[in-house]
């Protein structure tokens, strides 16, 4: 008889998913187990007194962490005693996104964000384009006279008449925000913003929606109001000291009234290329100087600077964890909590440049991120060294990723392709 010598490990199980809970009772298992037969374990407590279907499957955390290796070799890892008695959590697996459709552009994709029931992209052609939910083609807006770099809702749903505000900025130096009406399926510009001295390359949307933030390749952070009783104010003057707040432009024929920046900040020492509000007065900035800043713009003054080891490209705020998200040309992407001064993790895979990266709306834990190795990846912040899923379908450079729509992952790349992913974890 043949005598097994595999060291075993003590261990309990619990999780925070009540209808997959088992007893706390300890078990004695081999220290060589995987989360294949933890998963094998935890099916065989659940089928004595739990109807649970087979394809279930879950992920296992140590201390906070996945279980990506041996349990021998992550408590080593991790410098645990395989003496005592090891906590193991287990939740439900996240399900893989699926390719829902792809849309095709005329020139590189490079700015995408979703609502309740419509996505806005940006194009390199100059023009914006409305799909719905389904991949229908809403419209192709002319305006800009330079490609588009970034676009934002004003609110996410639709107003008192039906209609829906998005704000637009380009290459062209400005910022437009257009009103679309699904009844006539008309668009119109309403304002232009102009001020900047540079690419517009990022915006910004307050949860109110009357303050709208831009960031410029000139190195500038300008705060407008979309207020109508505040159409007017601000130092009224552009970078040249000209008055023009009263001034029209045309724009695709038609006169449109001129804003002017309530203020300007100036910290950056190169591009601001993202920005995100983390409270009403309080904004993030990343630039390709390799710094983060924190702005209270309330005063327009800087509060908090965070060196990084290269160009930032972009910067997602969770308001479910109060974290940040950055992605970098070193090609990590780095959890912040610059309430603590800190960075809480990094996260390596892509292999080049990352581009873009969001949050999950409705999960703390998941993000995704977006790189020119042509590849959008699902990540969950309790696994460092390894992403959920990889998200193959971009030809080339992937520009722009979001997560605004629960159910919706979206990417837009230098293949002149919007794609659409399905995600239903429910």
């Amino acid at each position: 008889m043949e005598t097994d010598n595999t060291p075993h490990v003590q261990a309990t199980f619990f999780t925070k998913q009540e209808e997959y809970s088992i007893p706390d009772t300890p078990f004695s298992i081999p220290s060589t187990v995987t989360s294949k037969e933890l998963n094998g374990i935890v099916h065989g407590v659940l089928d004595q007194g739990v109807a649970i279907d087979e394809d279930v499957e879950f992920d296992f955390l140590i201390q906070g962490e996945f279980l990506k290796t041996s349990l021998e070799s992550h408590l080593e890892e991790k410098n645990i005693s395989s003496e005592t008695v090891v906590e193991i959590e287990y939740v439900q697996r996240e399900a893989a996104p699926r390719p829902e459709t792809s849309l095709a552009h005329d020139d590189w994709v490079s700015c995408v964000r979703g609502s309740s029931n419509i996505i806005v992209c940006g194009c390199y052609d100059n023009t914006i384009r409305l799909w719905t939910l389904n991949g229908q083609c809403l419209t192709t807006i002319p305006g800009h006279s330079a490609p588009v770099k970034c676009v934002a809702w004003l609110s996410d749903s639709d107003t008192s008449d039906g209609s829906r505000m998005f704000i637009s900025g380009s290459h062209d130096q400005t910022l437009f925000i257009w009103r679309w009406k699904p009844s006539t399926k008309e668009t119109a510009c309403l304002y232009a913003c102009r001020g900047h001295a540079g690419s517009v390359d990022c915006v910004a949307v307050n949860a109110d929606s009357q303050r709208v933030v831009s960031g410029s390749w000139d190195k500038t952070i300008k705060l407008w109001s979309t207020v109508d009783g505040e159409k007017e104010s601000g130092d009224g003057e552009n970078e040249d000291g000209d008055q023009h707040k009263n001034k029209k432009m045309k724009i695709s024929g038609r006169k449109v009234e001129t804003l002017t920046p309530l203020f300007t900040t100036a910290g950056h020492k190169e591009g601001v290329s993202s920005l995100a509000w983390i409270s009403e007065s309080n904004l993030c900035s990343v630039s390709w100087d390799h710094t983060i800043r924190l702005w209270d713009m309330t005063t327009g003054t800087e509060t908090q600077v965070l060196e990084g080891p290269k160009a930032f490209f972009d910067v997602s705020h969770s308001s479910l964890n109060g974290l940040l998200v950055s992605a970098s040309a070193d090609k990590y992407v780095r959890i912040h909590d610059m309430r603590m001064k800190e960075m809480k993790g990094s996260y390596t895979s892509h292999t080049a440049w990352i581009s873009s990266v969001d949050w999950s709306k409705t999960n703390e834990h998941l993000f995704i991120s977006g790189s020119h190795d042509k590849l959008m990846k699902l990540w969950d912040m309790r696994s460092p060294k390894t992403p959920l899923y990889n998200l193959i379908g971009q030809k080339d450079k992937i520009l722009a990723v979001d997560w605004s729509i629960p159910h919706l992952m979206l990417s837009g790349g230098a293949d002149n392709q919007l794609k659409i992913f399905n995600y239903n974890n429910t």
